[in-house]
């Protein structure tokens, strides 16, 4: 069984964001860092599995929460794709001041964007997984979309994700509106593999096909059949971790940082 060690790290607007490093119990095959979905943050039922099942298969995985959520200072509501971007590549950074240099990114959903956009900013990086990614960052905004013109003709609205409120201002929508991940994964030169359900209701999978069509080899798909777009069914965070990690073997850096 892998241990969580709790860490902590400036981010790109110098906010200190709490993170956890799932640490492998036995030989580290590598290191990795993981962009959890939109307002989920590190300790979601998705981030926490799949991080857990990688420490288990010997990558170890740095999860950590955005600014303004769990445990991270400053306000959410001030962030954007952009900072999500910057802050995963401050995340490597911190990783590589620890000795621990990352060889793999996984985003999920809203973070699957992000970490396709940072990518080219973190040098050492092997490989990169997504999961239920949106195609274009702006995707995210059908959650919001009743109030986009409030948010827009006012500045800010208050919206209602999954039970909690949070505001939502029009510099993040616009933040959106610019992010074209197009020439991030047509020029991302490393390995790539998409995880999707096809039946997933949030980000349907025409995302993944985009993303695996405008990408250049080494390039993989997986149809994660029968999950959810959150991956709460029993056993699919893990399991998408388990394919994950058999994947991505032959890329990382053996014993980098152990």
């Amino acid at each position: 069984m892998s241990r969580s060690e709790k860490v902590s790290f400036a981010g790109s607007t110098g906010e200190m964001l709490a993170g956890i490093i799932d640490v492998p119990e036995g030989p580290v095959k590598g290191w990795g860092v993981f962009s959890h979905g939109f307002t989920l943050g590190k300790d979601s039922p998705s981030a926490a599995r799949m991080c857990k099942a990688l420490a288990d298969s010997g990558i170890g995985m740095l999860r950590f929460d955005n600014v303004g959520l769990g445990g991270s200072a400053g306000e959410w509501s001030a962030g954007s794709f952009s900072h999500k971007v910057a802050d995963t590549v401050k995340a490597a950074e911190f990783m590589r001041s620890e000795g621990k240099e990352i060889s793999l990114l996984v985003g999920h959903s809203f973070g699957g964007a992000a970490v396709l956009a940072a990518a080219r900013e973190i040098p050492e990086l092997d490989a990169v997984a997504t999961v239920g990614a949106p195609f274009s960052p702006k995707h995210v905004a059908h959650v919001f979309d009743a109030a986009l013109d409030r948010i827009l003709s006012e500045g800010s609205a208050e919206v209602d994700l999954g039970g909690k409120r949070v505001e939502i201002r029009r510099h993040f929508v616009e933040d959106l509106e610019n992010a074209d991940l197009t020439d991030c994964i047509r020029q991302l030169h490393k390995p790539l593999m998409v995880l999707h359900s096809p039946t997933d209701n949030t980000v349907g999978i025409e995302n993944a096909s985009t993303i695996f069509q405008t990408a250049r080899h080494p390039r993989n798909f997986v149809s994660l059949e029968g999950s959810d777009h959150l991956l709460t069914g029993k056993g699919q965070a893990a399991r998408a971790a388990r394919i994950i990690a058999a994947w991505a073997d032959q890329y990382l850096n053996a014993g980098n940082g152990s």
